[in-house]
């Protein structure tokens, strides 16, 4: 049985700047279809993990279970993520798992979207055309100006692990009856990024429509009067019906759905949506 007891370990700064080093260097290493990020967020911090739960604990081995899990977030933004996770785990120990997990499910959406907009997007528009319309003038300063955006870009990153994690504190010691709300939170948003993404990222619908009579029967104009994107939630909830199966992982389902989808488009039944 797995021992509940309050960690005692306190992270430092060393701790801050070694999670930093291997966010900025190693957090997509281990990047896969299946799990994502999963596998480089428990790299990130699994020192600061093995100091806290006690190398070969029965705590340790439980929370990099959890750490391996599906994650995606702004590589921009993870560092917040960790930076809070790191303060429940410090404070909480094993008792904090659930919320752990909801949080990181709830908040790497939310970041994800932000974060590339602003980081992905944004700001090398912004400073990329300014360098590249100084450079076509043969001024090299606009290689200096892309230079300090991007490391301004890279002190940010640094900086905003240990101002999470001194919120996450705050979090937990001072509104730690709270807890259950922001784990009960943190789920719900989670559901509702799932839904979301099913609703604009399955983009697939009949393409077969059969004659009745005379008149073509329009399959996805009727399935769209019941309920719009009704096709693409029955796929995602027979891939989760499909993963609950004996010996199926996601990797297994994820070559089923595309083999499915070649020949069912093939045959003429589904498109693109």
């Amino acid at each position: 049985m797995m021992n509940s007891k309050t960690p005692t370990y306190k992270l430092n700064d060393e701790d801050f700047r070694q999670i930093n080093r291997r966010s900025l260097f190693g957090f997509q290493l281990g990047w896969n279809y299946e799990r994502m990020q999963g596998s480089g967020y428990l790299y990130t911090i699994l020192p600061q993990l093995r100091k806290i739960y006690g190398d070969g604990t029965p705590e340790l081995k439980e929370m990099m279970k959890t750490h391996t899990q599906f994650f995606n977030t702004s590589n921009f933004f993870n560092t917040i993520i960790t930076g809070i996770d790191l303060a429940v785990e410090e404070k909480e120990g094993i008792k904090g798992e659930e919320t752990v997990a909801g949080m990181k499910a709830g908040l790497m959406g939310s970041f994800a979207s932000i974060g590339d907009s602003i980081f992905a997007a944004l700001i090398p528009a912004i400073f990329g055309a300014i360098a590249a319309n100084m450079a076509t003038k043969g001024n090299p300063i606009g290689v200096f100006i892309w230079i300090l955006a991007q490391v301004a870009v890279m002190v940010f990153r640094w900086k905003q692990l240990r101002v999470a994690y001194n919120e996450g504190v705050a979090l937990v010691t001072t509104m730690s009856h709270r807890l259950a709300a922001l784990t009960n939170t943190a789920t719900i948003m989670g559901v509702f990024m799932v839904g979301a993404l099913v609703a604009t990222m399955i983009n697939v619908k009949f393409a077969w429509a059969p004659n009745v009579g005379s008149v073509p029967l329009d399959i996805q104009n009727s399935l769209d009067m019941i309920l719009p994107k009704l096709l693409p939630a029955l796929i995602v909830a027979g891939i989760y019906w499909l993963l609950g199966r004996k010996h199926m992982t996601s990797t297994r389902a994820i070559f089923i759905v595309l083999i499915v989808s070649v020949v069912l488009s093939a045959l003429g039944l589904i498109a693109k949506g």
